[in-house]
């Protein structure tokens, strides 16, 4: 009998096992799919967080400007788009960035961001580089000088210019720029879109052209860009020149004889006779030939001008009183031009 009860007993042992490690299994696994339900429900209201509208910008604005510097890590990034406001919760603004493998693509830059943007829109802006661009615009005609007093004025801009580039080297445009770029580096960017356009031009220049070198080409288009202002008449103002040029006429041209007295400001008064005889490099109505250097920065048009100049016999030209020029092929025609000016002025010094 006692046999049969320590048999018993032996055989009772491994089922009470059995039903132990069954109930601990089953608590665990109700404990995992608790767990699991939990975290798929934070991961779905820590996504709809993400992806809802986010809070209207402070003051009712449209939008928040927002300047993320360079170097920033994630953390970093967070709390300066929370002390912003932008976004509501940064523990889920982290997680999303990281979910989304965005955490090293964010850009540095100033940002435009819309008002109730998502946590997730605002990642992809930041991920986009689309930061906010501010235009700089370089008119036709200035002097390198002029042109460094903008670039030093422009408030966005910083650091200073190192020095100022050689006359004729930039090229007059509107360039876009973010802020925190340097002078020196748009002054470049300047000075190699100039280069570029040159070569563009210079490789499809007209046959005979009384020049030889795309430095000359650049002196020749400075003259034209002062010269005029009216668009459509680069192309005949550079044939009157290179037609000049090929009779071995000296070019008489008032804007190089201001850049030879003042470096190109204005000179804030007519020529004067003296001033017109006066012999200095820069005086096209006493020395043959191309000034020694560019007068101004010209344009691309007037660039194109001197190298396709317009097929013209045309050696002259007088203002029309009407902001353009009139043009001739013979002296004499010009002296009649050239008299009908100088009734205009009178008129004009006669009015009140």
């Amino acid at each position: 009998m006692a046999e049969q009860q320590a048999e018993q007993t032996d055989q009772a042992a491994p089922r009470k096992i059995v039903k132990i490690l069954l109930i601990t299994g089953a608590v665990i696994m109700a404990c995992l799919v608790l767990l699991t339900a939990i975290a798929g429900g934070a991961f779905l209201f820590a996504k709809q967080r993400f992806d809802v509208a986010g809070s209207l910008a402070p003051n009712g604005s449209i939008e928040t400007i927002f300047d993320l510097p360079r170097g920033q890590g994630l953390g970093q990034i967070t709390q300066r788009l929370a002390d912003a406001r932008v976004i509501s919760n940064s523990l889920i603004f982290r997680a999303g960035v990281v979910w989304y493998g965005a955490a090293g693509d964010l850009k540095a830059g100033e940002y435009s961001i819309p008002s109730r943007s998502s946590m997730r829109e605002i990642m992809e802006l930041l991920r986009s580089g689309k930061s906010i661009l501010y235009r700089i615009t370089i008119p036709e005609g200035l002097t390198s000088a002029q042109v460094i007093r903008l670039v030093e004025a422009d408030p966005v801009l910083v650091g200073e210019a190192k020095e100022v580039p050689l006359e004729g080297g930039l090229l007059p445009e509107t360039y876009l720029f973010q802020r925190g770029m340097s002078r020196n580096d748009l002054i470049e960017q300047m000075l190699t879109a100039h280069d570029n356009v040159l070569s563009e031009l210079w490789q499809g220049r007209s046959e005979n052209l009384p020049f030889s070198t795309p430095e000359e080409a650049v002196i020749l288009a400075s003259i034209v860009e002062k010269e005029t202002a009216v668009a459509e008449e680069r192309v005949r103002v550079a044939a009157v020149f290179v037609n000049r040029l090929k009779r071995n006429m000296r070019l008489e041209s008032d804007p190089t004889i201001i850049y030879g007295l003042t470096q190109g400001e204005p000179l804030g008064r007519g020529l004067r006779q003296s001033e017109l005889k006066k012999v200095t490099p820069y005086n096209t109505y006493e020395v043959d030939g191309l000034p020694p250097t560019p007068i101004a920065n010209a344009g691309r048009a007037s660039l194109a001008a001197v190298l396709n100049p317009l097929d013209t016999k045309e050696l002259f030209f007088v203002a029309d009183g009407n902001g353009g020029h009139v043009f001739a092929e013979t002296y004499r025609q010009h002296q009649r031009n050239v008299a009908a000016w100088r009734r205009i002025e009178r008129a004009r010094a006669n009015q009140p």
